[in-house]
């Protein structure tokens, strides 16, 4: 594996630079793929050819090509902010054609067992909201708390009625489909549509859960693909999430790392698809 080392040149006018692994072929745009931690990244690392790493302040990404086409692998961090500063910064300096984020998520409803894959139709944040008054020694209740949106840069997203509803995301319809046409070869569950759920925290309690799922549609929750999909979104980079169940407190299901193994199998899958599409 070759290291890349990255420098920074400081000129009046900025010009983005496109970068491609040594023997891709030039002027492909590259696919993206993401992932927070190393049990969601190192078995999509070893299938990457023509491998060159890069870390860019605390990000790291490795350039290399799937059957020849450019693909780049990002490992986000856990998080919002990780999440949103990675997908920038690989939006900026690889120009991608489209970012896949990818990973172990926690089950919202009942019936999703482990190593069912969810692909995300939408993402939803669910890190915004408002607490209604309450006065010194009130306590606090998050069930009354109300969504911001705040895509809505005008104003104050608290005090405009108009802005209390949750933050949404689609999915690419040309990436969900292409995932929905692999999807037979994920073999150690099921494979399901529906809304992932991002925030900085984790939540076990029954009524959190349900008022997520049922209000806001959440199929599954984690801590990075509605904020990735936000920056893609602003960028007009196409995009789509793509979450295995690792747990879920719904139904007493313990966390399992090996999940992340799972899905990785999966998008690789929808990684050489999309290869094959995009290359014609």
């Amino acid at each position: 594996m070759v290291r890349c080392k990255a420098f920074l040149l400081v000129i009046c006018l900025w010009i983005p630079v496109v970068a491609f692994p040594q023997g891709s072929a030039r002027g492909l745009r590259a696919v993206v793929v993401q992932g927070a931690m190393p049990s969601e990244t190192e078995k999509l690392v070893s299938r990457l050819e023509n491998v060159c790493f890069e870390e860019i302040g605390g990000w790291k990404f490795w350039r290399g090509t799937v059957d020849g086409y450019p693909v780049i692998l990002s490992r986000t961090l856990k998080g919002i902010a990780n999440a949103a500063a990675a997908t920038a910064i690989a939006i900026e300096r690889y120009y991608p054609i489209a970012i896949i984020n990818q990973g172990t998520a926690g089950g919202l409803e009942p019936s999703l067992q482990l190593f069912d894959i969810v692909l995300g139709t939408s993402s939803v944040s669910l890190g915004a909201f408002k607490t209604p008054y309450r006065p010194a020694g009130g306590g606090s209740n998050s069930l009354d708390w109300r969504p911001l949106n705040l895509l809505a840069s005008e104003g104050s997203a608290g005090n405009d009625p108009n802005r209390h509803t949750i933050a949404r995301f689609a999915g690419d319809s040309v990436l969900l489909s292409v995932a929905r046409r692999v999807a037979p070869l994920h073999t150690r569950g099921r494979m399901v549509e529906g809304i992932i759920g991002s925030s900085d925290m984790w939540n076990d309690e029954f009524g959190r859960i349900a008022r997520f799922h049922k209000e806001f549609g959440a199929t599954v929750e984690e801590m990075e693909t509605a904020s990735a999909a936000q920056i893609a979104g602003l960028f007009r980079v196409a995009f789509l999430g793509i979450r295995v169940v690792s747990d879920n407190t719904t139904n007493g299901e313990a966390y399992q790392s090996e999940t992340g193994d799972a899905c990785q199998d999966f998008v690789f899958e929808v990684v050489k698809a999309n290869v094959e599409h995009l290359a014609r």
